[in-house]
């Protein structure tokens, strides 16, 4: 299999959980969020190196992680998808084109070392890559203007993306570059790729692997790490 890296977006400032710090380094079972969401992507031996990418001036990060040969830096952008870009860039003299590239969120702090494994052997012979996600159970309501449902939308085949995404470097790279250069703000790099013309495989992930946006997620993000065995 291809060599694969990994870039993590950290920029972040978090604004939505109101808290003094950005919200990747909010305690989590006595770690940073970000050490937890860093820690199946170290343990992994098919990762070669991490990227992690910080906002300009942000040193915090070492508090977290210390400096290694597998940790490399790189300053965040404006939007996420400028950050994951300067992470790609960073890679330019080590990654190959047909070299794997995942990118994980900074505040996913509970991907299992099972769904990690369960992408790379889903993706292994796979030109162009894909992302864990997992069907939509909830039904779906589109409001009009004034806040009232104004259609029932079928979730049939509807899927919610989750992190890590995992492509070529080479596509990867240069989709995300064609669509900042067309001014497309893509939210995730699938959409990037769905951009340039690709058709990104899905992968079953676990609804447990949660984003932490709001403080309630906090809560749910320990529950499920201590269901692991995890303190």
């Amino acid at each position: 299999m291809a060599r694969a890296w990994a870039v993590v977006p950290a920029a972040g400032s978090g604004r939505r959980m109101g808290a003094e710090v950005a919200k990747q380094y909010l305690p989590l079972l006595g770690r940073p969020l970000l050490a937890h969401a860093l820690a199946p992507l170290f343990a992994s031996a098919r990762i070669e190196a991490v990227v992690l990418v910080v906002a300009p001036g942000d040193s915090r990060w070492a508090e977290v992680i210390p400096p290694g040969p597998r940790l490399l830096t790189a300053d965040g952008g404006a939007e996420r998808c400028h950050s994951v870009r300067n992470g790609l860039d960073r890679l330019a003299d080590r990654a190959a084109a047909d070299d794997w590239v995942l990118v994980h969120d900074a505040a996913r702090p509970c991907l299992s070392a099972e769904e990690l494994e369960s992408l790379f052997t889903a993706l292994a012979n796979d030109p162009v890559g894909g992302l864990l996600a997992v069907p939509l159970a909830d039904t779906l309501k589109a409001a009009d203007e004034s806040g009232r449902v104004s259609r029932t939308l079928p979730r049939d085949g509807l899927w919610r993306a989750l992190t890590p995404q995992m492509f070529r470097y080479g596509l990867l790279r240069k989709s995300l570059a064609d669509a900042i250069a067309a001014g497309v703000v893509v939210t995730d790099e699938a959409a990037a790729i769905e951009y340039s013309g690709h058709r990104p495989a899905l992968v079953a992930g676990r609804a447990a692997n949660l984003k932490v946006t709001g403080p309630e997620d906090l809560a749910l993000a320990e529950a499920v790490l201590r269901r692991r065995g995890e303190k």
